[in-house]
């Protein structure tokens, strides 16, 4: 495992933290998102989006769970998956298993605590941590 720490001072730092992330990513990944309401997860994620390509508007899928998104890359198309557990009580019958185990896709989960025992061990864990009104600590862990 390997770790970095971030500390973004506003909404514009956290997403560009995101977009270089995306720069990083080869496809197939899983991106595990944890921290309280108001964080900056879904902010990192509209980030992350911009920085793959995408140019419709992430809005998080809290009553819908799962937003599939597609994106031209220069291996061909991939699938973008916005999860987010946070009004989710039971995990069973989400399909969740199906999206962790499909290709050509990068998901990115928010409030992931809730599934950690399904997360696979080759994974991106991303931590945050509201420090003031406009300051976060970003805690980036890889795994595998």
């Amino acid at each position: 495992m390997t770790e970095e720490i971030f500390v973004t001072k506003s909404s514009e730092e956290t997403q560009r933290l995101a977009r270089k992330l995306a720069k990083e990513l080869k496809g197939d990944e899983i991106i595990a998102l944890f921290g309280n309401l108001g964080s900056g997860k879904t902010t990192f994620v509209q980030g992350l989006a911009k920085g793959l390509g995408i140019k419709e508007r992430m809005i998080s899928p809290t009553f819908i769970i799962v937003r599939e998104h597609k994106f031209q890359e220069q291996h061909g198309l991939r699938k973008f998956y916005h999860v987010d557990l946070y009004r989710v009580q039971k995990i069973g019958g989400l399909e969740l298993e199906e999206i962790l185990s499909s290709k050509n896709r990068i998901i990115v989960i928010e409030w992931a605590e809730k599934i950690k025992n399904l997360l696979p061990k080759k994974r991106i864990e991303i931590y945050f941590e509201y420090v003031s009104e406009n300051e976060r600590r970003v805690a980036v862990k890889r795994y595998g």
